[in-house]
């Protein structure tokens, strides 16, 4: 299968193809010793579709005559100009190997374009009249498009593949002028004039200066009112960008993060704190409103990071250290002070440190107030000073004390499961038991994830305590509320463990057929043979919607007997969905793709429904995928030796639609898939 990579962009944007990049380590571009001409014989239409899909290879077939200024690079590349709603520089490299690469400047992002295939296609058109493809010149207006300004793109064609890309460290260092020997040849006069000449022109010069002495003289409260209005300032700007045009505004963090490395190597730590808050506060406002991919983020971030750094230089206390950190990691919403975990790993802080912010916590617990439901979203920074406490009591010697915080906030932060986890690590497997039973009915109606969180829990328990009857009775539960194919498959994996398999599969197919759980007592109160034993918890039971019937769930059935290679019954299901008209497409690929070879006259039949289907909305891309159908049934016809029918069923379409000109290039393509795009 042909793979490739891609540049895009705009033409701006789209530098020196020649190297596309590397993949593995390796270098994709090559000195090709094999000519294009040689490539496009071997290439086959089948190779297009794989390489770039059926339906950009269809659109590309009509892009060939907008293919203009097509030329060849000195390493066996094309270069053309394509026309759409805009002219794009497109650039292709073939290889023999099929790693096929290329570069557009059209929008498209998604797989090699319809302009790639287009390029393609009008250079094996070339070769099948025997015309030349020029060499592209370097004062030619498509290759500076493609390449800019970038000079050593045509220095780089005279590599071998395993040579070096740069020029050797002699060829780089020759004809560059040492600044440094010109500078000691200057006087000391000559040097004052020409740094207050720099100062006068430049004023990031001027500022560098200043700023230096600022910091090596200790005056440095100039400097942090100025980085002050700037972080004010960069702040303020709006951060976004636009990846299809190109263009938007990325504020410049790059002069702060420079200052802050001199300030933290100057030792003002304090001063550097206080910057940091000043630009964690206003810079997560502004990231709050960026759209530019986290850019500023990251920048903010780089920055931030330096502060943190500084924490444990500061004239703060240990304690205070750790809490200032605490403190502005329970309020990062945007993960602009991830390295802050680091300093509270820092093997300074000592456990009498540490008992002093357990107690500074449990302080704020005690002090804020308890939400009455684990659904309200206040229990949200109510768990993450919980958690933070958690880790306190760790670091500080107490785990004697995290139990009971647990237990003391379950009801309030909903966290039974992490509670439920720390008994069973103590060994508390009843208390475990019995907070899973008490969580489940505290959440099963508005915190389903959670119920369904201490439902698990409960079977790993039963696992533990070898009840496999029991463990299966939670998986028949998984199935009753969700019948998949998967949940049917952990249930049967369970039940058979159990010993009770062929009683629970009968049962599980009359569920799908009726949708009467056997699990529950049927209709008027009668008990069901059901021999699984009744789990601690259980879903309410959820009535169904009027005129709603999923029952009998054929869909599920049908992908069980798929599962279990039973594919007369898939044929009889399925047929009698379809008469329902509740076969849907998806189930219909499913189906035929089984069957196909225990069935193939079903299959055909599915597959030509979908043909016929796709062609009635006569739209291009709908040809496209019915193309896709088609394939499947050449395959077919080719395996059972029907040619003769393929054949018919070929001329047929092309009789009843001789006027969907598009469709017809598709059944081209079918016919001529094996076929050499140049002949």
């Amino acid at each position: 299968m042909l793979t490739g990579s891609r540049i895009h962009g705009n033409q701006s944007a789209v530098r020196n193809p020649l190297i596309l990049g590397k993949r593995h380590g390796h270098l994709l571009w090559r000195t090709n010793m094999e000519t294009i001409s040689t490539i496009l014989r071997d290439l086959t239409y089948s190779d297009l579709n794989q390489w770039a899909g059926e339906k950009i290879c269809s659109r590309g077939k009509s892009y060939i005559k907008r293919v203009t200024e097509l030329r060849r690079t000195p390493v066996d590349q094309l270069v053309a100009r394509v026309s759409g709603s805009e002219e794009y520089a497109t650039l292709i490299r073939l290889d023999r190997a099929g790693e096929h690469d290329w570069s557009c400047s059209c929008p498209y992002a998604s797989g090699p374009c319809k302009h790639a295939v287009a390029v393609v296609l009008a250079a094996a058109e070339r070769v099948k009249r025997r015309e030349d493809i020029p060499l592209i010149d370097e004062d030619d207006e498509l290759y500076l498009d493609l390449f800019g300004d970038n000079q050593a793109a045509p220095l780089l064609c005279r590599h071998s593949e395993n040579e070096a890309l740069e020029p050797p460290e002699k060829e780089r260092k020759a004809g560059k002028v040492s600044i440094p020997k010109i500078l000691a040849s200057k006087s000391r006069e000559e040097l004052l004039v020409l740094v207050v000449d720099l100062a006068g022109r430049y004023p990031e010069v001027e500022r560098l200066i200043l700023e230096t002495e600022q910091l090596h003289s200790g005056r440095i409260d100039p400097l942090i009112r100025s980085l002050s209005r700037e972080i004010k300032k960069l702040s303020s700007e709006p951060a976004w960008y636009n990846h299809w045009k190109h263009e938007g505004n990325v504020p410049d963090y790059s002069h702060v993060e420079d200052q802050f490395k001199a300030l933290l190597a100057m030792g003002h730590a304090d001063a550097l704190l206080q910057l940091g808050e000043e630009l964690r506060r206003k810079g997560t406002a502004q990231v709050e409103q960026s759209d530019d991919d986290g850019a500023t983020g990251r920048a903010i971030a780089d920055c931030l990071e330096l502060v943190l750094q500084a924490v444990p230089k500061s004239s703060l206390t240990p304690p205070q250290q750790l809490l200032w950190v605490l403190d502005r990691l329970l309020e990062d919403e945007f993960a602009l002070l991830e390295s802050g975990e680091e300093v509270l790993e820092n093997p300074i802080y000592a456990q009498e440190h540490w008992q002093e912010v357990a107690r500074a916590l449990e302080h704020r617990l005690a002090t804020r107030a308890r939400p009455r439901n684990p659904a309200f979203s206040d229990t949200y920074q109510r768990k993450k000073v919980m958690n933070r406490l958690i880790h306190a009591y760790r670091r500080s010697g107490w785990p004697e004390k995290i139990l009971p915080l647990l237990e003391a906030e379950a009801d309030h932060c909903g966290n039974y499961e992490q509670l439920v986890d720390a008994l069973l690590a103590a060994g508390q497997r009843e208390q475990a038991r019995q907070w899973c039973i008490r969580g489940f009915a505290r959440t099963r109606e508005n915190l389903r994830g959670i119920a369904a969180g201490l439902q698990k829990k409960l079977r790993e328990i039963a696992g533990l305590e070898k009840r496999s009857d029991l463990v299966a009775a939670y998986r028949a539960q998984d199935f009753f509320e969700h019948p998949t194919l998967e949940t049917y498959k952990e249930l049967r994996r369970t039940a058979e463990k159990a010993g009770c398999w062929p009683m629970v599969r009968d049962a599980a197919f009359a569920y799908l057929e009726s949708g009467q759980r056997p699990d529950l007592p049927a209709k008027g109160g009668k008990a069901t043979d059901w021999p699984l034993p009744e789990p601690e918890v259980g879903w309410p039971q959820v009535k169904e919607r009027r005129g709603y019937r999923p029952f009998p769930n054929r869909e599920t059935l049908i992908d069980i007997a798929i599962a279990e290679k039973r594919f007369d019954d898939v044929v009889t299901l399925f047929c009698a969905l379809r008469e329902k008209n509740r076969a849907g497409t998806h189930l219909g690929q499913t189906v035929a793709k089984a069957v196909a070879p225990t069935h193939p006259e079903i299959a055909l039949t599915i597959w030509r429904d979908l043909v016929d289907g796709l062609i009635a909305e006569v739209k291009p891309r709908a040809y496209v995928e019915a193309g896709g159908y088609l394939r499947l049934m050449h395959k077919l016809y080719e395996s059972g030796n029907r040619q003769a029918e393929w054949q018919a069923l070929v001329t047929e379409l092309r009789r009843a639609h001789k006027a969907k000109r598009r469709l017809l290039e598709v059944l081209d393509t079918l016919t001529n898939s094996g076929k050499k795009i140049v002949e």
